[in-house]
């Protein structure tokens, strides 16, 4: 197994704290949690073409600019609540907002990677829930807010499967492009999109059994808060999931050199490398939030096929699945 898990073992059990960008103080945490890498894979392969399928419409052209909306919410207090948001990297992502449907445009590597994600959160948010991880519809009755929407293309396939979706983005431009979209399918067309943040919908006290925040976490200001966040939004013993880049050589070399200045996959500049979290370090930052991971896995891309799939391999990019403690 390419991570070592006696390492994580030992750096939770002496309390270390190897972020002190993040956090400046010890974190002192107990050792509670279990963790299940590579749990999911010949489970993954079975539901892999279900969740294919919910996300095969995506793969939507450009946007007719005479499309109807779907519901949109501004909050109007956002700016009086404590936020972790990173202004800069809101105006990166908002220069290219209008190419999130653009299958060739800077958003190509998510909507390759996104059936992927999908078959991950399909297995645990059904095992969490006590779905049947088989049905046309296997969230149907889960309320999950998507953290850091965009333009909708996680929330989408999560309504198709049954869920009451919950898209949120601090972009005013991503959740017009989000909406514009969702409104195409009478099946996505219930999204309900919003420009605000994490912390602005604590305030409102809204809570979901499942939340979701994929690759949105090395983008924010404050780790730690943006965590105890989304832990405020989740109800006791529902469902949290997060992906993101490990702060590796090998991550470095691949997701930033590669991925933005060899091959331009992405935008350059789209990922800094003091701003990831090593998968240890997110760990201890979601304990503290009173998250316990239950589950990992890593994602590897085959240049040969051109498609993700989900790996004991959480070098570069992984995503965890973790749960709200009950108390």
């Amino acid at each position: 197994m390419a991570w070592r898990w006696s390492q994580l073992v030992r750096t939770l059990q002496l309390g270390q704290s190897r972020f002190s960008n993040i956090h400046s103080r010890r974190l002192n945490l107990p050792l509670k949690f279990s963790i299940r890498v590579g749990a999911t894979s010949s489970f993954q392969s079975r539901i892999y073409s279900s969740a294919s399928s919910a996300s095969s419409a995506d793969s939507s052209p450009i946007l007719p600019e005479n499309s109807t909306t779907t519901k949109v919410v501004e909050s109007t207090k956002a700016e009086t609540i404590l936020s972790s948001l990173n202004d800069s990297e809101l105006a990166k992502f908002a220069a290219i907002a209008e190419t999130w449907w653009d299958l060739e445009g800077p958003f190509k590597p998510l909507h390759l990677m996104n059936p992927t994600r999908l078959s991950f959160i399909r297995s645990t948010l059904c095992r969490c829930f006590r779905k049947d991880p088989y049905g046309p519809r296997p969230f149907e009755g889960l309320k999950i807010l998507d953290v850091g929407c965009g333009g909708g293309i996680l929330s989408e396939p999560l309504a198709r499967m049954g869920a009451t979706v919950t898209g949120i983005d601090a972009v005013d431009k991503n959740i017009k492009i989000a909406s514009l979209h969702a409104s195409l399918d009478p099946l996505t067309s219930s999204i309900e999109y919003c420009c605000t943040t994490a912390e602005q919908m604590v305030e409102e006290q809204r809570k979901f059994d499942a939340v979701i925040a994929l690759e949105v976490i090395e983008h924010v200001a404050n780790p730690a808060e943006f965590c105890k966040s989304l832990s405020a939004l989740t109800i006791p013993s529902g469902a949290t999931v997060i992906s993101t880049i490990n702060r590796s050589m090998r991550a470095y070399a691949s997701a930033i050199v590669m991925a933005e200045y060899v091959l331009q996959w992405l935008p350059k500049g789209t990922h800094h490398w003091s701003s990831l979290l090593t998968p240890e370090e997110l760990v201890l930052i979601l304990q503290r939030a009173s998250i316990s991971v239950q589950e990992m896995a890593g994602f590897v891309y085959n240049p040969l096929t051109g498609k993700w799939s989900l790996s004991d391999d959480i070098s570069v990019n992984f995503i965890l699945f973790g749960t709200k403690n009950s108390q």
